[in-house]
């Protein structure tokens, strides 16, 4: 039986799937500092067992990223799943230098966008199952997509860079999580979803 766990964190996003099989899944975070310890902690024991520990970014701003660089040290991100960009920020916290640090990292990024595949994220082998995660944005060669790419790229909101991704199990619930993407920009790309 899977376990999905949204982390109460104010204003901001926080998720975590304790899958089924041997994979754990933690979507974004936002750690304020009152209650920063008691989640990592929390996160350290759930995910021990599992052998593939899954870190997804939705989206660059701190609202999904606060708490990263503690996060990494604690946990050692060593999966870090999230839309290809160059996003840019006038305020270069350590936070935000971190996520640029695994983003970059070809050895721990994973770049998604539509339809993309991996082992164990939503494709099984002998060994072990899929952890039923699918990514339904974006679409590269949408030029609303390229637009919003640019745009995150000049310091501007990154806000619809963020992928769509759903997580679903057979005879189980679907769940989706869209980011930060802006209304008018989603009626944008309604068709193309």
């Amino acid at each position: 039986m899977s376990i999905v766990k949204s982390i109460s964190v104010g204003n901001g996003d926080m998720f975590y799937i304790k899958h089924g099989n041997d994979n754990f899944t933690i979507i974004d975070c936002n750690l304020i500092q009152e209650h920063r310890t008691v989640i990592i902690n929390e996160l350290i024991k759930e995910s021990n067992g599992k052998n593939i520990t899954r870190f997804i970014s939705t989206s660059p701003d701190m609202d999904h990223i606060r708490g990263l660089k503690e996060l990494d040290e604690k946990m050692g991100i060593r999966n870090f799943y999230v839309v290809k960009n160059n996003a840019a920020k006038n305020n270069l916290n350590e936070d935000f230098q971190k996520y640029c640090e695994l983003r970059d990292d070809s050895k721990k990024s994973f770049y998604i966008s539509k339809g993309v595949t991996r082992k164990w994220m939503n494709e099984s082998d002998v060994t072990r199952g899929s952890s039923g995660i699918n990514i339904l944005w974006p679409i590269l060669s949408n030029d609303f997509f390229k637009a919003a790419l640019e745009n995150a790229e000049k310091g501007n909101s990154p806000n619809n860079i963020s992928p769509i991704i759903r997580y679903s199990l057979e005879k189980g619930p679907s769940v989706i999580w869209m980011g930060d993407l802006e209304t008018p920009f989603m009626d944008s790309i309604t068709l193309d979803i």
